[in-house]
């Protein structure tokens, strides 16, 4: 039962920010390059994935490998003026 998850960038050229598009409930990105988006996509995604899309006792019962996330990220082509 192995979970996958995407994640998105886009760019906000009025707010000049990066955002994230994701169904991974509760991560929310905005910042200022794409090496911060990539970051905090890496420190945030697989903790919230655990804490919003496992219940206890999905996590007590099944083996590890079969929890352990599948995140699709494609870098997006950088942004002139980023």
């Amino acid at each position: 039962m192995q979970r996958t998850f995407t994640i998105s960038a886009h760019w906000d050229a009025e707010a000049k920010r990066w955002y994230s598009d994701s169904d991974i409930t509760g991560l929310h990105i905005e910042t200022a390059t794409l090496e911060e988006f990539e970051e905090v996509m890496r420190d945030m995604a697989v903790e919230l994935i655990f804490a919003n899309h496992f219940d206890a006792a999905t996590l007590g019962s099944t083996p590890i490998g079969e929890l352990v996330p599948a995140i699709l990220w494609q870098r997006p082509e950088p942004v002139a003026n980023a």
